[in-house]
């Protein structure tokens, strides 16, 4: 799959992809992940691409067109089928687990980072196919929410994590659960043990364990 990220700091991507799963990911082709630089699309000599809102108020707001030029040079638009185009925005719906499982199956998703007091309405309502946040906290930028949705994605494809089970049973993988505590060597540390059900051999028991730790 194809992930597009449209930011006006695309270097702040830079230690994103060049680490951990994210970094094997791209080396092993499994994703691609295009930044592209807003500031590219914008249409005058100072690279403008925001500007004081109508009404008045502190602030700036992004503008249309450079997004709009920008989703256009990747033959992107809104309501294409297997693609999604998010903004990152304080009032969107929030992102979840079920929200990873749907966009890994699509062939792109793209994320435009909102940015200073918000974007043009514009945007939201004729070039996107969902707001998304990813907190009830406001960000200085959308590019640490479009960091977490693109890393959550990520691990979910197919090969990422290196064992096919390791996206398993995690937090979150159903609504309400929860991941069970892990424990490893060694046995006991500080007179603080492993729980002895861990160490006793018996698979269905320690299932059993495992899934009622989950539920609490």
């Amino acid at each position: 799959m194809t992930i597009n990220i449209l930011t006006l700091f695309p270097h702040y991507f830079d230690s994103v992809l060049n680490e951990s799963i994210v970094k094997r990911a791209l080396q092993n082709n499994l994703v691609k992940v295009n930044i592209i630089d807003i500031r590219q699309y914008a249409q005058d000599k100072h690279k403008t691409t925001d500007d004081r809102p109508f009404g008045g108020g502190p602030g700036m707001v992004m503008k249309v067109e450079p997004i709009f030029l920008a989703l256009e040079s990747l033959g992107l638009k809104k309501g294409q089928e297997d693609r999604q185009i998010i903004l990152t925005s304080a009032k969107g719906q929030s992102f979840d687990q079920s929200w990873a499982k749907k966009l890994v199956k699509l062939e792109s998703v793209t994320i435009i980072c909102g940015h200073y007091e918000g974007v043009d309405e514009r945007v939201a309502e004729n070039l996107v196919d969902a707001e998304m946040r990813i907190g009830d906290y406001v960000l200085s930028g959308g590019e640490p929410a479009a960091n977490v949705i693109l890393d959550t994605i990520i691990r979910l494809i197919p090969g990422a994590l290196g064992n096919e089970d390791s996206n398993k049973n995690e937090s979150h993988d159903q609504a309400g659960d929860l991941a069970y505590p892990q424990y490893t060597r060694p046995e006991s540390f500080n007179n603080w043990p492993v729980p002895d059900v861990l160490l006793s051999g018996d698979h269905t028991k320690i299932a059993n364990w495992r899934d009622q730790q989950r539920k609490k």
